[in-house]
């Protein structure tokens, strides 16, 4: 029985693509050893740094909130449950489309009283298109080297067989589709005192992406 030569590759992409958006976290803190005197500092800091946001307008994407707290301080544990203080916490996620205005935003949010700022950190969007290019780069460059292959064994292909994710045709179960790497430094910022607007350069972002196929090989008969 002949049987269709068959020539499998695995066919990669690299793409090296600027950042969408940026990453910057805020975390309000209060202390006082009154309970309601915590809760009013902690919610008129949140109102100051959700102005501070506000103030730019499109050029901030999101806002979302992070888990906040009231917590007792205690002395010591000899001193059983004796309170010094309480602490309160709160914390936010910002994102920033516009980089021309991060510097200035971080400079401004850190300026408040007990305000930490952390970021940015530079990201691609959960749906950038960047992610659906390096896939069909994979699926091309999966096509070059199945030509190569064909032309070195004095054929060519005829006809895809199959194509999956990376792993699926190899090791059912694991596949790898693509991955995507957000680099860049991250620093803190802690308010009390004002700061100079900060300049960022945007960290590169790294997407990868990789394909299974197989074509049909035919080979020209001497």
């Amino acid at each position: 029985m002949n049987m269709e030569p068959v020539i499998s590759v695995r066919g990669e992409a690299l793409l090296e693509v600027e950042p969408e958006i940026a990453i910057v976290n805020v975390i309000i803190q209060a202390r006082d050893r009154d309970r309601q005197t915590v809760l009013s500092r902690l919610t008129s800091r949140n109102q100051q740094v959700t102005s501070v946001i506000k103030g730019y307008g499109e050029a901030v994407e999101k806002v979302e909130s992070g888990p906040a707290s009231i917590r007792p301080d205690i002395i010591s544990k000899k001193a059983g449950e004796r309170v010094s203080a309480y602490v309160g916490r709160a914390s936010s996620q910002v994102t920033v489309r516009d980089f021309t205005v991060l510097g200035e935003l971080v400079a401004n949010l850190s300026d408040g009283d007990l305000v930490t700022v952390t970021g940015p950190s530079w990201a691609l969007r959960p749906d950038s298109a960047v992610y659906r290019d390096a896939r069909l780069a994979a699926a091309r460059d999966a096509q070059v080297r199945a030509r190569e292959y064909a032309q070195a064994f004095g054929g060519s292909i005829s006809g895809l067989i199959e194509a999956a994710d990376a792993g699926l045709l190899s090791a059912p179960g694991s596949s790898t589709t693509y991955v995507g790497r957000a680099s860049g430094r991250t620093l803190g910022f802690a308010g009390g005192e004002s700061q100079a607007e900060l300049d960022f350069e945007p960290a590169k972002q790294t997407v990868s992406a990789q394909v299974e196929a197989r074509f049909a090989l035919t080979v020209q008969e001497n």
